[in-house]
């Protein structure tokens, strides 16, 4: 039973809320492990649920919380299927988080990382063509690694000043794409030749991994003189997010531009350092420039 009900709840995720593929491998390697542990997951009662808390102790606190949260929904499923007549999951352990905040870099290392691509891009190297428009994608369009390197031709028009995006769970929207990123582009699809789906294809066939991509930042940082620990595709996306918010981006607007479903995963780019909000607060509110009386 314990199998079936993990597919059925799996299908359930992919029909009804669009889970991505990788989401549902993650669950499924959760719940999985779970049961290695406590046996038929259906089953399972509150003691069974709560030595999963002793078996999990060494986890890192946001793993135990990803764990977790995958088991109570899937109590929540089984009881919504009449499989079950009681809940177990308050057993669970709730480690507390501490949301950290995301790391970026500054607009002079975005600049040094910049100049170094596009040096190299100079040469005409298909290779240095082709990690320049990876780059202007990532500071430029904010693009999760996983949706720029499966990006499909057909998703770029010839004359639109956008992309079409499927981010997770399915979800479709529309990138802008700066002219210096549409111009970076232009240059690789001509560098590119023909064959392939993929905007970024892979020699082996299919598209650029996103660990080989992660691979290519690291090196350029390092020849930049950066430390290669702090940058990765997610990092630009960051830097992406943050140096919008700071030129007076509307939260909403990133929030739709990062194709974040819950604007509380956007706000945490709020973390802009406090002399500027307070400096944007005195020069544009109604009464910032007031004398007082």
């Amino acid at each position: 039973m314990a199998d079936d009900a993990v597919s059925a709840f799996l299908a359930m995720l992919a029909a009804e809320r669009g889970a991505a593929a990788n989401t549902l491998a993650a669950y499924r390697r959760d719940l999985t492990g779970a049961a290695e542990v406590i046996g038929d997951l259906v089953v399972a009662g509150h003691d069974d649920l709560a030595r999963l808390g002793e078996a999990w102790a060494d986890l890192a606190p946001a793993t135990l919380a990803r764990k977790a949260s995958a088991l109570r929904q899937f109590y929540g499923f089984c009881l919504d299927e009449g499989w079950r007549a009681d809940d177990p999951s308050p057993a669970l352990p709730r480690p507390r988080l501490r949301r950290g905040l995301p790391r970026i870099l500054d607009h002079h290392e975005v600049a040094a990382l910049f100049a170094l691509a596009e040096s190299d891009a100079a040469s005409g190297r298909p290779e240095a063509v082709r990690l320049l428009a990876l780059i202007e994608l990532l500071y430029g369009s904010g693009l999760r690694a996983s949706e720029l390197v499966s990006l499909p031709l057909a998703a770029v028009p010839r004359d639109a000043p956008f992309v079409a995006i499927t981010g997770k769970g399915g979800q479709q929207r529309l990138v802008p794409v700066g002219e210096r990123a549409r111009a970076a582009l232009a240059r690789w699809l001509a560098a590119r030749g023909g064959g392939g789906r993929f905007v970024f294809p892979s020699p082996r066939g299919g598209h650029l991994t996103r660990v080989r991509l992660f691979q290519l930042l690291r090196d350029l940082a390092l020849r930049a003189g950066l430390d290669p620990e702090k940058v990765s595709p997610h990092v630009l996306r960051h830097a992406f997010a943050t140096h919008l918010l700071e030129g007076g981006a509307d939260l909403r607007v990133l929030q739709t531009l990062l194709g974040h479903a819950d604007i509380a995963t956007t706000q945490i780019y709020t973390h802009v350092d406090a002399a500027r909000l307070v400096a944007l607060v005195n020069s544009r509110h109604p009464l910032g420039s007031a004398p007082n009386r």
